[in-house]
């Protein structure tokens, strides 16, 4: 049985102005039906850019090579005109910024509509009835009011609604959801969320999720792919990468969560510190060689600043790109 969505030595770049800059690199992942799958990681590791790669909206950008197969075909191969028929009909996605992505001069139900006009042909009466009844189903109060609203009108959730609304609005197979709770205060994001999962159950959604909340991930997601400087460096059931992280990089993002793994108190019962990532995430447009995380990897050893680790697979479902995962030894290389 094949994946709905296969994403396969996925390589995006941007012209920077010292040349040009790796925004994902040979990324590889799948996505089974059904499923939530997660990509996660820190501002500017890759996960937008991956994202939306998979519909061509990479501009100014370019798709450099890889293939993103979706139900049997590869998008990358396709005509302009056929993938425009699958951006929305077939995959739908919640963009980051909501203010930034609805149209300040256009009405909410003309926004919503806007698609069942394009792909169903509706009339405009059907499509604002059809976007009155979509904007119901994500919960939007007084859905019959707000259709006829400006996106200024609406608090910063209602309008995430209405992005929700729009993504759903042609019953897609994948949803892909770039941080769909940004800038939302807690209980706005729990409430999402909550929303989220049951659209999933009740339309057989395929969710593709982007975060960098790996809370969002603990409640939501089936499997998870963690991302560092434009590479996948470890992939695993939710359930097992929280239990044993195995990268660095994630065993890091793990000890950083508040009360995931409380620090012991300080002398004299001093507030503890909560453990961080020393430095920072690489410059894309200079990123070291060998393993890209091997300048804050406290267990750096001989072949990381040289050589890139091949993803091995560890464990069922379980893939890891470390030389402490054995990649030394099938590369040719002895522990220092």
């Amino acid at each position: 049985m094949f994946p709905l969505l296969e994403v396969e030595s996925l390589r995006v770049r941007y012209d920077g102005l010292f040349g040009p800059v790796a925004a994902a690199d040979g990324v590889s992942f799948r996505v089974e039906e059904g499923e939530t799958y997660a990509l996660v990681g820190e501002s500017g590791c890759g996960k937008t850019a991956t994202a939306l790669a998979i519909l061509r909206l990479v501009e100014p950008g370019r798709i450099e090579g890889g293939r993103v197969v979706f139900d049997g075909r590869d998008l990358l191969r396709i005509p302009e005109r056929e993938m425009r028929r699958v951006r929305g009909a077939e995959i739908g996605m919640v963009f980051q910024e909501a203010a930034a992505a609805l149209n300040p001069v256009l009405k909410v139900g003309t926004q919503v509509g806007e698609s069942l006009r394009i792909h169903r042909g509706l009339s405009r009466r059907a499509a604002m009835d059809e976007a009155v009844r979509l904007l119901r189903l994500v919960a939007l109060p007084d859905p019959d009011r707000h259709a006829r609203a400006y996106p200024h009108e609406l608090s910063g959730g209602m309008m995430q609604r209405v992005m929700l609304a729009i993504a759903l609005s042609c019953s897609p197979r994948l949803l892909i959801a770039d941080e769909p709770t940004t800038a939302l205060d807690v209980t706005i994001q729990a409430q999402i969320l909550s929303l989220l999962r049951r659209l999933k159950r009740k339309m057989g959604l395929t969710v593709l999720a982007i975060t960098h909340d790996l809370g969002v991930v603990a409640e939501n997601a089936d499997r998870v792919g963690v991302m560092y400087a434009g590479r996948l460096v470890e992939e695993a059931p939710v359930a097992d990468l929280f239990r044993d992280p195995r990268h660095p990089y994630t065993q890091g993002l793990l000890r950083s969560i508040p009360g995931a793994s409380p620090p012991r108190a300080g002398a004299g019962g001093a507030r503890p510190r909560l453990p961080t990532l020393a430095g920072a995430v690489p410059d894309p447009a200079s990123v070291p060689p060998g393993c890209r995380f091997h300048p804050r990897c406290p267990r750096a050893f001989e072949p990381c600043p040289r050589i890139e680790p091949p993803a091995v697979e560890v464990g069922p479902g379980r893939r890891v790109a470390c030389f402490l995962e054995g990649a030394a030894t099938a590369a040719g290389e002895g522990r220092s």
